[in-house]
């Protein structure tokens, strides 16, 4: 009698309330019902409630359905071990009964106060809702305050309860709505993780049969047929790879022939014959059932309180904490059961299988086509940097094979051509050696040579081609998994946080609003956000331009003083020392901002308050790609296309901030600084960002988890194999989708792309990291972060425009590098225009100024005039200008324009030339490719016979059973008149 009436009290907490109007309590008019219908539900609950003993007497776990079938009753004897522990503990996400799997668990605090407890167990009335009630009315005369409280703390505690009850009146009801769409619960409140309770959903299979006929989900029917790849030769070319790559592919989908696929038809409960339903149990899979359960869950609304509140405005409120699908099971121990997850761990997840394919099939299979996508074109990304690296290597090998045969290098390094240059920084700067810049010129062969103008053009029909092997990619994967008719026509749910200001908005024109329309947000009401996010963006992208500016302004004043440094090894090593640390700084800098602007951009966005998830992060995907672009790139722009275009010359230099004169190029041009940055860059946020941050930021959470929770490893891997399937998942990161992961990409693409004439090795770089990237994300799914809902998507949504968008960039960027950053224009001209003997010699000199040291500004020349053992009468600066003797000194010279004008025509030219290929690329090469626009053709027509067959079937059927009615019928009936001619009876027989 003991044990019933604990398992009395425990179920109060999953039954219907009767909210009688007692004085004083503060939720009568939110949570009403009638006795009949409190009465029916009672009944209906203790039907099927068994209890399981819990941690505490009143925090159980209880199960509910509502349609009990007879098969379900298990004995509670049989439930259990001697310890009380569940003996259906160890078969998996399971409820008690160890056959109904859990497809959905929310979780739920269950913190109460103690004053709650003490009082709610001192009252002997059965209905606990309103024993809780009574408590809190009558809290001020019956639970006087101890001597030693604050009152303070008091009424705040008074305050804390009243919400905690709230949230519990919601779930009550918003369980109450679960329950009467045919979902099963059961509830688990003594679990192992103190102050969470747990809410397991089971979708029978009648709700899975509604819900995915309502969904139109694309299932596979009995009906299998021959897929071919395309003609005999390209079948036999098609196995002959197969055969040679084999080793390369995971070992997974093993008992599947490649050859055959399922006719797929939208579910549906009239044509269940057409389906293979001989094991339910599998037909709809983990990732469907918590598909469609999540559904359930969209649509399910709490409509008591005073405004509807879904499955969103709940977790947002607080009153669920966590929603989320478990994972199939462990990845590792002696007793791990096979799984889809183990799969994955084993040929995807493990760094031992970097050289393979992805399983793109079982990552769909078990995270839904839109990870599954992400990791596809994430695989067909990495694959086509091979071709890109290999040719950048080429390059930078060509730069180091010719770098000996290169005539500026040589003349620079040349000591017998003696050339003074002008000092680089006022005062404290001394007239230099052209040939002490020798090391920089031969450096900058390998990167500025002529092999790199063919590297851009490859690098510009290398992003079509991989746009283009997307595309076919995309809609081959389409066709494997039926989404060829999916469209974005279902209805995507209004966020919590719109609801909430659509609630605030009509509660203040509860008056002025006609009755029966609808309160939507208008601009005018999301004004003030737009005009926020437009100040807030300016200001961001301000700032990053004022941070890059501090750096330039850093390598002014660190220049001058190593000039003025006393320690020799200082002074030698004065450039290398200035531009890498710069670049250091500058990486710094883009890391923070990066977090920083992310921040801000979910925090703009979240202002501005859009209706739908899809509206929400396409806005934040804008902001975040512009904020984190500019950040990323602003640095680099300046390099390539600022630095030493406003100097000024000898005489006449640019200064900003009052002394500080702006920096100019080496002599071999800026295209080595660049260099530098790009590398910098690339490898320091690829490896500090992408990786470290990955790997080091989960290893430091579970290091703290474990200090807090003052468990050794031994201890915490002891514990972690008593838990359930759903408080190990409840330990994992939530996903927050694949924004960040695309977003590490797009901006990679971006390096490897836009300034790729400078820096020939980014595609290695990149590839070297994907390999990396792939397997960190792949662990991170499978191991670290809970199972994301399966999203069902076509493509990949914006970040494809943003790619093409990018490419586009990408060939006027490498024009304008090319042409004005680089040296090649000008080696042209003079090779063609000015060269006596057509060659490079003479080059150097022919880009070199004269300037008179008498015509220097008052207080600008060099402290030290005799730092060459020798009076300077003369120097030389790199620019096109009239020497000193001329009728317009320091005038720009007619050569400067020509080089100009072949600059711009460079600049048009290859920009046309280079789109009007891609174009051509993009037309020659089909976005469906033929075999599967075949195979979607054959499904029509077979789906087609299918659905004829079917209806001739039927009509058989019909004309059979008519005549069966006739012969009954004429048989039975009195005996027929004579006639001239008998009736015949062939049919009847």
């Amino acid at each position: 009698m003991e044990k019933q009436h604990d398992g009395d009290e425990s179920a109060g907490s999953l039954k219907r309330h009767d909210s009688a109007e007692e004085p004083g309590c503060p939720l009568a008019c939110e949570h009403s019902s009638s006795p009949q219908q409190e009465e029916s539900t009672m009944m209906r609950r203790s039907d099927n409630y068994l209890p399981v003993p819990g941690e505490e007497k009143n925090l159980d776990v209880a199960f509910i359905s509502t349609k009990p079938r007879s098969n379900e009753s298990i004995p509670l004897k049989n439930l259990y071990a001697d310890d009380g522990s569940t003996l259906y503990s160890q078969l998996g996400p399971y409820f008690s009964d160890g056959q109904r799997r859990v497809d959905y668990v929310l979780a739920y605090h269950i913190q109460k106060p103690s004053s709650i407890r003490r009082r709610s167990s001192r009252f002997g009335d059965n209905n606990f809702i309103r024993r809780l009630r009574r408590s809190l009315s009558m809290r001020s005369s019956r639970a006087p305050l101890q001597p030693k409280e604050d009152p303070e703390i008091a009424a705040q505690d008074q305050r804390t309860d009243y919400h905690e009850d709230d949230k519990r009146f919601r779930r009550e009801e918003f369980e109450e709505n679960l329950l009467e769409t045919g979902l099963e619960l059961e509830k688990d409140e003594g679990s192992k993780i103190p102050g969470i309770g747990f809410l397991k959903i089971h979708a029978p299979w009648n709700v899975l049969c509604r819900e995915a006929e309502f969904m139109k989900l694309k299932m596979p029917t009995k009906k299998v047929y021959e897929v071919k790849q395309g003609s005999n030769l390209v079948e036999k070319i098609r196995l002959f790879i197969h055969k040679v790559t084999a080793p390369l592919h995971p070992k997974v989908d093993a008992n599947r022939p490649q050859s055959v696929k399922s006719l797929s038809h939208p579910f549906s409960r009239e044509k269940q014959h057409l389906f293979d339903l001989s094991d339910r149990d599998k037909f709809f899979d983990s990732k469907t059932r918590s598909s469609i359960v999540y559904e359930v869950l969209k649509r399910t609304r709490c409509t008591r309180a005073k405004y509807s509140m879904g499955i969103t405005s709940l977790l947002a409120n607080g009153v669920y904490t966590s929603a989320y699908p478990l994972h199939d099971g462990d990845i590792d121990g002696v007793n791990a059961e096979a799984n889809d997850r183990k799969l994955l761990y084993e040929e995807w997840a493990s760094y031992s299988v970097f050289y393979k394919y992805q399983p793109i099939g079982l990552i769909r299979k078990y995270f839904g086509e839109k990870v599954g996508l992400y990791f596809a074109w994430l695989g067909v990304y990495t694959q086509m940097l091979i071709p890109a690296a290999i040719v950048g290597v080429i390059v930078f090998l060509y730069g180091c094979a010719t770098v000996d045969d290169n005539i500026p290098s040589m003349e620079i390094c040349d000591h017998r051509n003696n050339i003074t240059m002008c000092p680089l920084c006022d005062r404290a700067c001394s007239y230099w050696k052209l040939v002490t810049a020798c090391g920089t010129a031969r450096a900058s062969h390998l990167f500025d040579n002529p092999a790199t103008v063919f590297f851009s053009i490859f690098m510009a029909l290398w992003a079509v081609l991989f746009m283009e092997h997307w595309k076919r990619r995309q809609m081959r994967l389409n066709y494997v998994w039926d989404l060829t008719g999916f469209g974005e026509e279902e209805e995507d749910h209004n966020r919590a946080e719109y609801e909430f200001r659509v609630m605030q908005k009509t509660m203040r024109q509860e008056h002025s609003t006609p009755k029966g329309e609808k309160v939507k947000l208008t601009c005018t009401d999301r004004m003030p956000a737009y005009l926020t996010t437009v100040v807030m963006m300016g200001f961001m992208i301000t700032v990053t331009f004022a941070i890059v500016f501090g750096v330039i302004l850093y390598r002014i004043s660190i220049k001058a003083a190593l000039h003025m440094s006393n320690y020799p090894a200082a002074r030698s090593n004065i450039r290398a020392t200035v531009k890498t640390t710069a670049a250091i700084i500058n990486l710094i800098v883009i890391i923070i901002l990066d977090e920083i602007y992310a921040a801000i951009a979910r925090w703009l966005t979240t202002l501005e308050v859009p209706k739908t998830d899809k509206s929400f992060e396409e806005r934040l995907i804008f902001k975040t790609f512009i904020l984190k672009f500019v950040n990323a790139f602003t640095p680099i722009v300046y390099l390539a296309f600022f630095r030493g275009r406003l100097v000024g010359r000898p005489g006449n230099y640019l200064y900003v901030v009052g002394s500080y004169r702006m920096e100019e190029c080496a002599h071999a041009g800026c295209l080595m600084e660049l260099c530098i940055q790009l590398c910098i860059t690339m490898l320091g946020k690829q490896l500090i960002q992408n990786n470290l941050f990955e790997i080091g930021i989960p290893k430091l959470k579970k290091l703290l988890r474990r200090r807090k929770s003052d468990l050794d490893s031994k201890q915490e891997e002891e514990l972690n194999k008593t838990l359930q399937r759903y408080e190990k998942d409840h330990i994992l990161g939530p996903f927050v989708g694949l924004s960040p992961e695309y977003m590490e990409m797009i901006i990679q693409f971006g390096m490897v792309t836009l300034f790729v004439a400078s820096f020939p090795l980014a595609p290695l770089f990149a590839l070297l990291n994907n390999i990396i990237e792939i397997r960190l994300d792949a662990k991170k799914f499978v191991m670290e972060l809970r199972r994301p809902i399966a999203a069902k998507a076509k493509d990949i949504g914006i970040w494809y425009n943003l790619l093409r968008g990018l490419s586009k960039v990408a060939v006027i960027v490498n024009a304008f590098v090319i042409s004005f950053t680089s040296d090649f224009i000008p080696r042209l001209v003079y090779q063609y225009m000015y060269s006596p003997d057509g060659t490079m010699h003479g080059f150097i000199d022919h880009t070199l100024s004269f300037f008179n040291v008498s015509d220097f500004q008052p207080g600008t020349e060099p402290l030290q005039p005799m730092h060459l053992g020798y009076s300077v009468q003369t120097c030389r600066y790199k620019d096109y200008r009239e020497p000193p003797w001329s009728s317009t000194p320091y005038e720009l010279s007619k050569e400067f324009w020509a080089i100009l004008a072949a600059r711009l025509a460079f600049v048009i030219v290859f920009q046309n030339v280079v789109m009007l290929m891609s174009d051509f690329v993009d037309w020659l090469i089909p976005d469906i490719p033929k075999d599967i626009s075949l195979q979607m053709h054959k499904e029509k027509i077979l789906m087609v016979e299918l659905f004829m067959k079917e209806e001739q079937g039927k009509r058989l059927a019909a004309r059979d059973h008519h005549n069966r009615d006739n012969c009954t019928s004429s048989s039975s009936a009195s005996p027929p008149q004579p006639r001239s001619r008998p009736i015949s009876h062939a049919n009847c027989g």
